[in-house]
């Protein structure tokens, strides 16, 4: 996260020598991509920039696994992502359990989410991370941020990697090229 963050600061100092604009930077990922992307944005916020206009967050990773959500039960196997991969990934991301409770590891457990960017999140049905991404959009409105929200049915984590084959991908990817023109104003 750390990594991530330092790379977001260089871009926003250099937007100008690599022909971007300062004033019209986005934060995104999907699934733990989705994760870093809301942990930067918290970080931006807390520690005074940069300023983003926009966080685009794909089935996003917003919470340790434990205590689990409905959907982390529900579609523990045979959806591609499973509960013991979720496991897995998270044994390797954090180093002490207590560091898997902190907002900048589950943003969901941040105490306060106001002076987000405007965020569009995308959930799928058929996906362990569902409940929390969908927490997170409830989170981000009670706060005030601005956000827009797709649950995807009939379909899985990582779906949006198959628009060649899953017509909702497609529509995914639309979606999200809409949210991020709007956002950079054009």
């Amino acid at each position: 996260m750390e990594d991530c963050y330092a790379a977001t600061q260089w871009v926003a100092a250099h937007a100008a020598t690599i022909n971007g604009d300062a004033t019209r930077i986005a934060v995104g990922g999907d699934s733990a991509g989705g994760n870093l992307a809301t942990v930067v944005a918290l970080m931006a916020r807390d520690r005074g920039g940069p300023t983003f206009v926009y966080q685009l967050l794909i089935y996003p990773t917003t919470d340790y696994y434990l205590p689990g959500t409905r959907s982390l039960v529900e579609n523990a196997e045979g959806y591609f992502l499973t509960r013991d991969g979720i496991i897995w990934f998270w044994n390797h991301y954090v180093q002490r359990g207590a560091d898997a409770k902190h907002p900048y590891a589950s943003p969901l457990r941040a105490p306060d989410l106001s002076g987000l960017p405007p965020a569009l999140v995308q959930t799928v049905e058929f996906d362990p991370l569902r409940d929390e991404g969908e927490q997170y959009v409830a989170r981000l409105r009670e706060a005030g941020v601005p956000v827009a929200h797709t649950r995807y049915n009939q379909t899985i984590h990582a779906f949006v990697l198959l628009a060649g084959v899953i017509d909702q991908a497609k529509t995914a990817i639309a979606e999200c090229a809409a949210g991020l023109r709007a956002a950079f104003g054009k």
